[in-house]
């Protein structure tokens, strides 16, 4: 199924970025291919996925590496995409 075929309120809460170009560190790099990001500032960590890397591999980061991304709303609540080395 194209995404063309998906219901419209789908397709817009898929693309809804929230905060582009912030920066945080890697806090945790799990074996199943996602991890979290701390945020200077913030209580709450943000998730990422493995598939949301961008010039990086999942096996090239270390907890403590400085990186950039944007938020937007997954499903779960804020997610980080376009997440890369900073």
């Amino acid at each position: 199924m194209g995404v063309s075929n998906r219901p419209r309120n789908v397709v817009d809460f898929l693309a809804k970025t929230i905060i582009k170009n912030m920066i945080g560190t890697i806090k945790t790099l799990t074996p199943r291919g996602f991890g979290f990001i701390a945020r200077e500032g913030e209580a709450k960590d943000l998730f990422f996925h493995s598939k949301e890397l961008v010039g990086v591999t999942f096996d090239e980061l270390q907890v403590g590496d400085k990186v950039t991304f944007e938020i937007v709303e997954g499903e779960k609540g804020p997610a980080a995409v376009k997440v890369s080395r900073a």
